[in-house]
């Protein structure tokens, strides 16, 4: 999702997001660092937001930064984004096998069916974020996902704004929290309709799809995605 935050940053829809370079930062014995990565017990070197909880450092070790070009896959890393403005993304990991359940696995068109009792259900649901605006942009978007399958579907659509070049930060410092690429997309999806897709959310997007790699240079996963060299 991007550099991972404690700690959240606005974006734009009167919500914040945790993409980019904000990031928690307490190395693995617990002491501060703005600098480059961190070396493990195992001797392996990850961005030091990778070791605030096991559920980071899995997550981080084998899923983030990788190619994700399904459209359930996009559309649950797009949703669990929104749904993180203004919280940290530990607490929307220790959530997501209930996001995936209540949201029928991330199906858009599951999804885009659900009306005023399947809300009302959803903000009874204490193993969600129960916000009522998060709630209703997730099936806004669904049904916005289900209507860009007439023009290729939403993976054509988000990949089509991938950069030509990707960051190559050697400490948090320099991992950017927006790009051009990031504001375009932004302004795209919002005119097919989508919520909570700021860019600021939507670099995090990139960062954790593949489409950049802002993996720290010495991190045992830069060039991990096969997108972009090492």
């Amino acid at each position: 999702m991007a550099e991972r935050s404690a700690t959240p940053t606005t974006d734009g829809e009167g919500a914040a997001s945790g993409g980019g370079a904000t990031v928690d930062d307490t190395a693995v014995d617990g002491t501060a660092t703005r600098g480059g990565p961190v070396v493990g017990e195992d001797g392996l070197a990850r961005t030091p937001w990778a070791y605030g909880d096991p559920l980071l450092l899995t997550y981080y070790d084998t899923e983030w930064g990788l190619p994700v070009r399904d459209e359930s896959g996009l559309f649950e890393r797009l949703s669990l984004e929104g749904f993180q403005a203004g919280l940290s993304w530990l607490t929307i990991l220790r959530k997501r096998e209930r996001f995936r359940e209540v949201f029928a696995g991330f199906d858009a068109e599951a999804v885009a069916g659900f009306g005023e009792t399947e809300v009302e259900a959803l903000l009874a649901d204490p193993g969600i974020i129960r916000h009522r605006g998060k709630i209703e942009a997730c099936i806004g978007n669904a049904r916005a996902i289900v209507d860009l399958r007439a023009d290729g579907g939403i993976a054509d659509f988000i990949w089509g704004f991938q950069p030509e070049d990707t960051p190559r930060p050697a400490t948090i410092a320099e991992v950017p929290t927006t790009a051009p690429e990031s504001v375009a997309l932004s302004k795209a999806l919002k005119k097919r309709g989508f919520r909570f897709v700021g860019p600021t959310t939507m670099y995090a997007l990139m960062e954790a799809i593949g489409m950049v790699d802002t993996h720290l240079i010495g991190s045992h996963r830069r060039g991990a995605s096969g997108v972009w060299p090492n």
